[in-house]
Formats: structure tokens, C-alpha cells, sequence
């Protein structure tokens, strides 16, 4: 049986050797060792890791996916066929939720900003009149938001928003993205094509260190685009845990990665440095 190396299998299937170290410790790949100690590879690998990353593609969780990587390994197409369907309607319904949420947001922010160049230039002192607030709003009223949102839009105070699904879920989801697969389902074009987004989109960003990850502030008026790339990466890279809070003129993205996907974070946002 054909063997390879780690950096082989990497080369063959497209998956970064730190990747594949991960899967190996989440115990979704197996590795042999040569006497020196190196990993070495058999030919199904490969397959294995296509399968991996469809179902990653998917959206499903770590957890989710040993398990059935596991009816995979049966050998039982019917089997994995009936495993798999319930898991995809699941995560279709999760993303009809988040895309209708989304839209709604967009509209509302899009409404907010055709609202304020529609106000006249004042050279007085701000307040309630100058009706910063979107038509038909007023003190005390909210912002639509994907939900959960913390702390509302309360007479022109800040609003963070969670890129997650319903708050009853908002405890599940707040922790998903730790043990989610710290790998991207993208590749070639695709990635480079999001990476080009994301850095033209955080140009000039004034960037700073939080747990776990990093705090960019931006101006307001990109922030539809912001939510737009960070409800995309969310599909494709779920290790990621995007939080954003308006702030008058200010936008604050907060990005957040488990350990072992730092560098990734890092290639993407960048550093404080």
C-alpha cells in the first residue's frame, strides 16, 4: 500500500499539514509512524479527507463530524445517506434563520443611512431633534438585528451585534466556534478571492488586542458590508466568532479563534503590531 508523508498528503488533498495534525488529534485522521518517528499516510487518506471537507462545507460541528466519519467508514451508503439528511436540514433551517435575520439588518441599515443624508447639516449642538434614529423611531426604540443583540440602540447607545441564531440558542452558540474544525473549507481561488475582501474591507482599521483574538474599529458605513463577509466566513470557517458593536461613527469588529487557529486569524485580520 502506497504511503505518504504528512507534507504528501497535504500537497495531494489540498489540506495545510497543520490541519491535518488537528484532525489527527480531534481523532478524525490516523497516522502510522516510520521507526524515526515520521507520519506516514495510506492511499484512502485521501478520500477521507474529501469527505471530511464536504461535510465541513456543510457546517457541521467537530463532534458531528467523527460521528459520521465513523458510518462512513461502515462502507453503507444508505446508511451514511440517512445519517447525513437530518444533520443537513437542521443546518438549513439554522441558515434560513441567520440569512433572514441578515436581510432584515441590511435593510435597516440601508434604510438608517438614506435616512441620515436625507437630515439638513445643523451647526447647532445635536439632540432629539436632529432625528438621527430611522423613520418612525424613537428614544428608547431598537435597531433590527440578527439575535442575539446585547445592550439596544436605547436613545442612540450602542448596539453590539452577534452573528449567531435565535437567543434561545445563544449560550450553544457562543461556544460552537471553539470546538468547531480550526480549518477553511475554501481553497484556491476562492480563498484568495476572500481574503482580497476582507482586507480591502478593513483597510485602514485601527486594530487592537482582546482575548482570544483581536478588536478592528472602522468607519459605520461599512458595517453591511463587515456583517455580509462575516456571516460568509462563519460557513466556511466556523472557528471564527465575529461580534459587532456600533458606536456612533464607529464600527468595532471583534474576531475571536481558538488557540490553534491564530495564525489563520492573523493571515486574515492581520496584528496590532
Amino acid at each position: 500500500m502506497t504511503s505518504m508523508r504528512i507534507s504528501q498528503l497535504a500537497e495531494r488533498s489540498g489540506v495545510p499539514a497543520t490541519t491535518l495534525r488537528f484532525y489527527e488529534s480531534a481523532g478524525l485522521l490516523s497516522a502510522d509512524r516510520t521507526p524515526a518517528g515520521y507520519r506516514v499516510y495510506g492511499e484512502d487518506a485521501v478520500d477521507r479527507l474529501a469527505f471530511i471537507g464536504a461535510a465541513k462545507h456543510l457546517g457541521l460541528a467537530l463532534e458531528e463530524i467523527g460521528e459520521l466519519v465513523g458510518v462512513w467508514e461502515a462502507g453503507a451508503c444508505r446508511d451514511v445517506k440517512a445519517d447525513l439528511r437530518p444533520r443537513i436540514s437542521a443546518r438549513l433551517a439554522e441558515a434560513e434563520v441567520r440569512a433572514a435575520e441578515l436581510a432584515a439588518f441590511t435593510a435597516s441599515l440601508r434604510g438608517a443611512l438614506a435616512h441620515l443624508d436625507a437630515l439638513p447639516d445643523r451647526a447647532g449642538r445635536c439632540d432629539p431633534e436632529c432625528g438621527f434614529l430611522a423613520p418612525g423611531q424613537g428614544p428608547g426604540s431598537s435597531i433590527s438585528a440578527p439575535a442575539p443583540v446585547s445592550g439596544g440602540a436605547h436613545g442612540g447607545q450602542p448596539v453590539d451585534v452577534v452573528l449567531s441564531p435565535g437567543r434561545r440558542a445563544a449560550r450553544e452558540e457562543a461556544e460552537r466556534w471553539r470546538s468547531a474544525p480550526v480549518a477553511c473549507s475554501l481553497s484556491g481561488d476562492g480563498l484568495h478571492e476572500r481574503t482580497t475582501r476582507w482586507r480591502e474591507a478593513v483597510v485602514g482599521a485601527a486594530r487592537a488586542s482582546v482575548p482570544e483574538g483581536l478588536r478592528l474599529t472602522l468607519p459605520v458605513d461599512r458595517v453591511t458590508r463587515i456583517a455580509e463577509l462575516a456571516a460568509a466566513e462563519q460557513e466556511c470557517c466556523p472557528f471564527f466568532d465575529f461580534r459587532l458593536h456600533l458606536d456612533g461613527p464607529h464600527l468595532h469588529l471583534e474576531v475571536r479563534a481558538p488557540a490553534d487557529g491564530g495564525a489563520l486569524l492573523t493571515d486574515l485580520f492581520g496584528t496590532t503590531d
